[in-house]
Formats: structure tokens, sequence, C-alpha cells
């Protein structure tokens, strides 16, 4: 457990590379689930307004004896407050029952309602205000990141993505990487493992290394150099998902693993996903 590693963002802040996501989950199974995570060794927690449960993120922490400063905190803008930025941050710091977060991001593009350069804008002024210590964007093409930065010269931190073994987004993730932006992995597993974890290439190493399917996927996340923050209520598989650090993949192995991207996007579709 003590070889946690963490990744250095663009503006030098210290992230943990491996968190616990929150998504679908009760405000009270996202209690559980967060106090029995920091119990266990981890120390990233990703939420978003949108999941409804950053009230029980906040009384995890308020459970925890755990300072402040050793937690990296993530939740989202949601489309519907893109002109709002701060009236939205408020709220959620207020049922995170904090003062700041680690990371803000931009839930999705909505490209069509061409607010995201404004919202930026906005995240730009929260994170000099101190209310976040990083500010990053979820779900953005390159074509979004580019007017970011051409806009307001400055570059997210993060962007999160769908990303797995079936979805490797490899030339987003190599632009991300050329411009200083970590590539964080959303829906990791694929959802719950879905054609994932059946594959033969994944059952061979997971019986080569002595681990699980699933740990073999996250893995794979941390040795391609990606953050990665695998969702579960699942006091087992809290554990099972963070007893990672105990072995490492090789190169040939990654490049074997490089083999399984089929294009299967899961999530919607960035370029056109504008819920409210």
């Amino acid at each position: 457990m003590s070889g946690q590693p963490f990744v250095r963002l663009n503006d030098d802040c210290l992230m943990p590379q491996l968190g616990l996501g929150v998504w679908q989950a009760s405000i009270e199974q996202t209690r559980h689930a967060v106090i029995h995570a920091l119990k266990t060794g981890y120390r990233s927690i990703d939420t978003a307004s949108v999941y409804q449960n950053e009230e029980g993120v906040g009384q995890a922490l308020q459970q925890s004896d755990l300072p402040r400063e050793d937690l990296f905190i993530t939740t989202k803008l949601w489309n519907s407050d893109q002109l709002q930025a701060r009236e939205a941050l408020e709220t959620s710091l207020q049922k995170l029952q904090l003062s700041y977060v680690d990371l803000y991001l931009i839930h999705w593009p909505c490209p069509q309602n061409d607010n995201f350069v404004d919202a930026w804008k906005q995240l730009i002024e929260l994170q000099k205000q101190g209310l976040t210590r990083s500010i990053g964007v979820c779900n953005f093409q390159q074509a979004h990141l580019e007017q970011l930065i051409r806009e307001t010269g400055v570059t997210p931190a993060i962007n999160q993505i769908e990303l797995h073994p079936l979805f490797q987004q490899r030339p987003l993730h190599a632009w991300n990487d050329l411009h200083h932006i970590r590539t964080e992995s959303w829906s990791p597993l694929a959802q719950g493992g879905e054609g994932v974890f059946d594959q033969p290439l994944i059952l061979r190493l997971a019986q080569k290394y002595g681990k699980s399917p699933a740990q073999i996927v996250i893995r794979w996340h941390i040795d391609s150099g990606l953050v990665v923050i695998p969702k579960s209520v699942t006091p087992k598989r809290i554990d099972e998902n963070f007893d990672v650090f105990d072995f490492s993949l090789d190169k040939s192995e990654l490049s074997e693993l490089a083999a399984l991207d089929a294009g299967k996007r899961l999530g919607p579709e960035p370029e056109s996903f504008n819920k409210v």
C-alpha cells in the first residue's frame, strides 16, 4: 500500500494516481464507501454535483481524522451551471463541508451551447481565489482543448475521459501528454468489466500475477501513465482495486493490451451530449 504513486499536475500539485469514483451511488452508499476507502489507503475521491452524493462524501470526510492536506477531493461543474460556476462550486463546497476542493472540472463541453470557454474563465478565477487548487475538464476533445488554451492561455491540468481497454483513445491521450495535460480514466473497467474481464489475454495475465482481471486492468491504467478512478461501493472490491502496487506490467504486455482497443465507447458522445 505504501507504494501508491502520485502524478504531478501542470500547476505543480500532486494527485494520487488511483482514486475512488462514486458515480451512481446514493448518499448513504457513498458515505460508507468513502469511509472504507480512506481506511484502506485511498486519498483521492471523485464526485460531481450531478451525482447527487456530494453530501455523502462530506459526511465521510467529517468522520475521518485524516489531515485535509492528505486528501484530494474532486468535484465537477454540471452543464446547466456553466454560466454560474462560482455559485455551483459554493453549493458543492457546502455539501462537501469543505472550504476548497483539490480539483474542479467542467463535466462536459456541450459545444452546441458555446459556453465552455466562459465556464473555463470562471474556473481560472475560482482557482485564483483559492476555492480549488487545480482546474480541469472532462470529456473534452482536442478541438475543445485547443479553443480553451487559445482563448485563455490557461491549459487544463486534467482531462477526464472515458478510457478502458476496449476504448483507449490513444490519439487524445497522446495529445494531452504533449500539452502537459494529465489524462484521467472514467469507467476504467468498462462499466463492470463486460467484454473485458473475459479477454483471454487479461485472464492469462491475472493468472500470471495472481491478481483478478480488474486488478490487471487498473494496473494497465497506472502503467500507461493514466490517473484512474474505479467506482465501487463494495468493501471487498474497494480493497481489491487498491491492491495493485505490488506488481507492474512489462512493455510487451502493455503492447499486447493495446491491441484490445476496439473503439467501443460506452458513454455519451462528447460532441453531441447536451443533457441539462
